[in-house]
């Protein structure tokens, strides 16, 4: 067996889009006793407000490679945060999460991507959108479509979540285990996908 390999996944997202509850459900879902919750410190941002970062670990195995995930659970952005550096020190990935039923989260989900392009320096960086409470079918205002042509613009992964379900939810954190791994040139792409489980 090949050794684990490390990586560092932060989420991103409006507040109140479901981002604590798809982590927790991937972390607690499957391995209650092995979830080490760490709350790290609190980040300063540049314009001095601070930000709550929250560390989750897991391992998990994708395609025979097994994974150590350091998950860097992020209180929730607006439009007006400012990033702290820490988000994009040793990042791996980043999961963009925006809220089925929520305008606002959709709206600032592109606002957050651009600030993360500025920050990484980079226009292409490993990035996962996810539009998560698919399960709100009588509350949804974004279409499955709207969230995979914003995907596309982005040339980033997409797919839809509800974080009451685990097997979506350990799917979206395979799923971007594969896009940083075809960023460094290992992985083949995985398509975007609007299915409804």
């Amino acid at each position: 067996m090949p050794q684990p390999k490390s990586r560092k996944i932060a989420i991103l997202g409006y507040r109140s889009v479901g981002k604590s509850s798809l982590t927790i459900q991937f972390v607690e879902g499957q391995f209650v006793d092995s979830y080490d919750p760490t709350i790290e410190n609190t980040s300063v941002t540049h314009d001095g407000t601070a930000c709550l970062v929250y560390a989750f670990t897991k391992m998990i195995t994708v395609n025979g490679q097994e994974y150590h995930l350091q998950l860097v659970d992020t209180a929730g952005q607006d439009e007006y945060s400012i990033f702290p550096q820490t988000y994009s020190i040793d990042i791996n990935g980043y999961i963009l999460v925006y809220s089925v039923t929520s305008n606002k989260s959709f709206e600032v989900v592109k606002v957050i991507h651009e600030k993360l392009l500025d920050m990484v320096g980079k226009v292409q960086v490993p990035i996962m959108l996810v539009g998560n409470k698919k399960d709100l079918h009588m509350e949804r205002v974004i279409t499955c479509e709207e969230g995979k042509a914003l995907a596309e613009s982005w040339s980033a992964a997409f797919m839809e979540s509800s974080a009451k379900e685990n097997q979506t939810a350990v799917e979206v954190f395979k799923r971007i285990i594969l896009e940083a791994e075809r960023f460094e040139g290992g992985a083949p792409q995985g398509r975007s996908s609007c299915s409804l489980m």
